[in-house]
């Protein structure tokens, strides 16, 4: 996909991976909706729109997407669904508001934005959908068992996706990096960086139309 002129949605934009992605987007010439909570810091381009999402409510999502289109047009070409949260702590001490928290933002906040994509890239024969998921999609971790299950869930819905969406020129890929530097956790192991896995996204993006990745794991080499 030349991105020049690209419509986006990147959620999760105000930091970390999502904010990279979008930066790195934008400098390629396409046309980005950063969707998050709270505004980025710092940040501004004149190809760049700031939309204010709660993801965790369809409602919220509904009224962002309005938001996104009016501004964007309807043509969204990428939808980047990275927003996420995590959290540590054993099952059995977990509060379950916070479960319902992890399940409501990481997976069905990306059911609730890919469901209003989906239809007219369906239209148009064109699009490309990149769901941010972790090493823990693939694995499970002690004391992540809620993060890890969420994760699990974003690698089923992408290879279901992929197979739903084929067919209609539409493809959906799967990005699951191993440990990130975005804060989340305070380990002094060796991270990947926010902008490396931008550039895998734009790699991704970028590539011709018969050629798709599906599932992409990401390691440091010495984690």
């Amino acid at each position: 996909m030349d991105l020049k002129n690209k419509a986006a949605i990147v959620t999760g934009a105000s930091r970390g991976i999502g904010r990279s992605i979008t930066r790195a987007l934008l400098d390629k010439g396409a046309t980005v909706a950063g969707w998050s909570r709270s505004e980025p810091e710092n940040f501004s381009h004149k190809n760049f729109s700031y939309i204010k999402a709660d993801l965790t409510q369809q409602n919220a999502v509904q009224q962002a997407y309005q938001q996104t289109t009016d501004a964007l047009g309807e043509h969204i070409s990428i939808l980047i669904n990275n927003a996420g949260v995590g959290y540590k702590g054993d099952l059995d001490e977990m509060p379950s508001e916070k479960w319902r928290y992890l399940f409501d933002l990481n997976v069905h906040g990306i059911f609730y934005v890919s469901r209003l994509v989906i239809p007219p890239m369906k239209t148009r024969q064109e699009g490309h959908i990149i769901n941010i998921s972790s090493g823990a999609g693939t694995n499970g971790i002690a004391g992540m068992s809620c993060y890890s299950a969420t994760k699990h869930a974003v690698v089923g819905i992408s290879r279901s996706l992929h197979q739903e969406l084929r067919d209609f020129g539409i493809k959906v890929t799967c990005l699951s990096p191993g440990s990130v530097d975005t804060g989340f956790s305070d380990s002094e192991k060796n991270k990947l960086k926010p902008d490396e896995l931008a550039r895998s996204a734009v790699h991704i993006l970028e590539c011709s139309q018969n050629f798709h990745y599906t599932d992409v794991q990401v390691r440091p080499l010495q984690p």
